[in-house]
């Protein structure tokens, strides 16, 4: 039974609230949350094939992303109304580019997120929250489908194209409109 508490309306934050929270050490580096749509939500717990499957997925993109890109893991993205924390992210520049700030919409070509349990959560919270930020590509790998969501193209809270890949098929690997590899969706599932 809910209480009545659970029914009532969350407090919002700003990023900017709660990079003052952070800097105030009110939330630390433990604390498992991240901002999304401005709500504080707990980050979900890794079982261990979403572990391997992040590893898989950014040792794949190391391996192609050229010079002046680098990939990232598990990092925050800092968007108007959130401060998401993608599985694997490519970022333009170098890494002392964000020394003193975390990269924006603007600074990340491509984000993916591995989904098991986070399924829904990747789907209903995070694409619309990518696409709405002009996140350029979003990708779902969904470790039970067996399958990798590829989306471009954003235009308000959607993206205008979408595909579904098979473990049998190949996974293009884009960057700013060029094309630097291709993946086997095989490759990167447990």
């Amino acid at each position: 039974m809910a209480s009545a508490a659970q029914s009532l309306e969350p407090f919002m934050f700003t990023v900017a609230q709660y990079h003052a929270m952070r800097d105030a050490a009110i939330l630390g580096e433990d604390d498992c949350v991240e901002l999304l749509d401005g709500i504080l939500v707990p980050k979900m717990t890794k079982k261990p094939p979403h572990r391997l499957v992040t590893g898989l997925v950014r040792a794949a993109l190391e391996r192609l992303v050229p010079e002046g890109y680098y990939v990232d893991s598990q990092e925050p993205i800092t968007t108007a109304d959130s401060e998401p924390e993608p599985d694997v992210l490519v970022v333009r520049g170098d890494r002392r580019d964000y020394s003193d700030r975390h990269p924006g919409p603007s600074d990340v070509p491509l984000v993916i997120e591995v989904a098991d349990d986070s399924i829904s959560r990747d789907k209903e919270i995070k694409r619309p929250l990518y696409a709405r930020a002009g996140i350029a590509q979003y990708w779902i790998v969904d470790v039970n489908a067996r399958v990798i969501e590829t989306h471009r193209d954003p235009q308000g809270e959607a993206y205008t194209s979408k595909t579904s890949l098979s473990e049998v098929e190949t996974v293009v690997v884009e960057l700013d409109g060029k094309t630097i590899g291709r993946v086997s969706v095989e490759a990167l599932l447990p």
